[in-house]
């Protein structure tokens, strides 16, 4: 058993690689780092943000943040995995999965939500975050679709598309288009602003190192997610914001099943300076801790409204929050 699943791994691994011309086979100098620790919160307003994805590294930390200024409605397929990362009075914990036609507590959460932030998301390539439960391997099913599509890697991701499994189409495509629906019959003409989790390389994943990122198709279905929301946003006439973060690194280390994670790359004493640009126009990593940051204050401050934008970390110390939130306000839209 122990052999089929690393024959299916290395398998689909140098199919996608051969896909796009390229072999792995690079190695990272790797560290644990804590989680961060827990804040008090400050209160909530009478706005309240629906985060969605809400266990994830990224969501979690989102959804903790906004909870210092906000009513936060956080939306997880296990709200007893947050439960205790989670635990503050203005915090609701709502179980719902985007993948699933079981809408009525994805419905519920977003019904009072003037704001959505969708941080869901799946790996690039199969991993166990693939499976339906998050937990399970997915090596023979992926080497049986690989064989059964004759080891078309693009074929072979169709066939675990139809499976329900979290695949990017059904996560980071279909899954941003649950929401949104979801997000119209529940809450109406309360909608206000849509802030999606993206990533850098979605405009440029038909060039190098993209296309490698891309071998299964996680940038093109970035990209049609990001064409849901802006189609969505212009026909309903509210606000949109998609963030695009470099290759994530720095804690929490719960979710151990993407690179940055499993590597718990040794990049965060040095490198807190924060960068932030218009469109996917940056190179670089971001900080988990970083990427919660942006997202909450460009919530709380109403800033990079109706655009993409991209934020990494460089050499250097963490700005305070009033050259965060500065920096936030001078982006202005992208113009077609």
């Amino acid at each position: 058993i122990r052999a089929a699943r690393m024959a299916a791994g290395l398998l689909l691994v140098h199919a996608c690689a051969s896909f796009v011309g390229w072999a792995p086979g690079a190695s990272l100098h790797t560290r644990r780092a804590s989680s961060p620790p827990h804040a008090t919160s400050m209160g909530a307003t009478a706005e309240t943000v629906c985060v969605v994805g809400a266990s994830g590294n990224v969501g979690k930390l989102v959804a903790l943040r906004l909870s210092d200024f906000c009513t936060v409605h956080a939306v997880t397929r296990s709200p007893a995995k947050v439960k205790g990362f989670l635990d503050r009075d203005n915090i609701r914990l709502f179980e719902s999965d985007v993948r699933s036609d079981e809408v009525a507590g994805l419905e519920d959460a977003l019904r009072d939500a003037t704001t959505v932030v969708a941080c869901t998301g799946t790996t690039a390539f199969p991993t166990k975050a693939w499976s339906r439960s998050g937990k399970e391997e997915v090596s023979s099913a992926v080497l049986s679709a690989l064989v059964e599509a004759g080891f078309d890697v693009r074929k072979a991701i169709a066939s675990l598309d139809a499976q329900g499994l979290n695949t990017p189409t059904n996560v980071d495509e279909r899954g941003v288009r649950a929401v949104l629906a979801a997000w119209a019959r529940a809450a109406g003409k309360k909608r206000k602003r849509f802030v999606l989790m993206s990533s850098i390389g979605v405009t440029k994943r038909d060039g190098f190192p993209f296309k490698v990122l891309n071998a299964c198709g996680v940038l093109d279905a970035k990209a049609a997610g990001e064409a849901a929301l802006r189609d969505a946003a212009k026909a309903d006439g509210f606000a949109y914001t998609v963030v695009r973060p470099g290759q994530l690194f720095g804690g929490p280390y719960d979710n151990n099943y993407y690179l940055g994670t499993l590597f718990q790359l040794d990049k965060d004493a040095a490198t807190q300076d924060v960068v932030v640009a218009e469109g996917d126009s940056l190179v670089g990593d971001t900080l988990r801790s970083t990427l919660a940051e942006v997202i909450a204050l460009m919530v709380r401050e109403g800033a990079a409204l109706d655009m993409d934008m991209s934020v990494v970390n460089q050499k250097g110390t963490p700005p305070t929050e009033e050259e965060m939130v500065s920096r936030l306000m001078a982006l202005s839209p992208v113009r077609a």
